[in-house]
């Protein structure tokens, strides 16, 4: 089961996030693809290892944005890496448009997928989030029709009435006029 963009996944995150530190916690948060960019960067420089134990050591780690971009199974395995540090070990936030069922093809391995869902799934509480875009509700009239059929998209309640509500003058009394 596919989540839509545009639900509030990573502004919920973001928010836990800014808890967090308020609360005197580190924090640190990546998107999936800048996360799996930056261990293989490590990697090539052989520098996993520190790399690796800098994401552990932070008691908060937010990764967002889990299934817009397909990882390749080394990217795969490179956050398994850093999962299995951080095991029982730090917090894990993770946002995805993805349901858990679509992850061994997301990671392009589903042994590894299942290994990951292992690990981050022991301890989580999920939550799962539908309804409407909140960017796209204002602009349902430019998407086109079949895309509006097969997604909850919609428009923005109307507009508050300001001020007074209209009276009917032939109600009143001469006091009142």
């Amino acid at each position: 089961m596919a989540v839509l963009p545009g639900t509030g996944k990573s502004h919920l995150a973001t928010a836990l996030g800014i808890a967090a530190v308020k609360a005197g916690r580190s924090v640190y948060r990546h998107t999936l693809a800048e996360l799996v960019d930056a261990l293989g960067k490590a990697r090539r420089e052989d520098r996993l290892a520190d790399k690796l134990r800098f994401y552990t050591r932070t008691a908060l780690l937010i990764v967002d944005e889990i299934g817009y971009v397909s990882i390749d199974p080394d990217g795969a395995n490179l956050f398994f890496q850093l999962v299995n540090a951080r095991y029982e070990k730090g917090a894990m936030i993770l946002t995805s448009n993805r349901g858990f069922a679509e992850w061994g093809e997301l990671f392009g391995d589903a042994v590894v997928a299942t290994a990951l869902l292992d690990r981050l799934l022991h301890h989580a509480v999920v939550i799962h989030i539908e309804g409407a875009s909140y960017r796209l509700r204002e602009h349902t009239d430019l998407i086109p029709e079949h895309v509006r059929a097969n997604a909850p998209i919609t428009p923005p309640p109307p507009p508050k009435r300001r001020g007074r509500p209209p009276g009917n003058k032939r109600n009143r009394t001469d006091a009142q006029r």
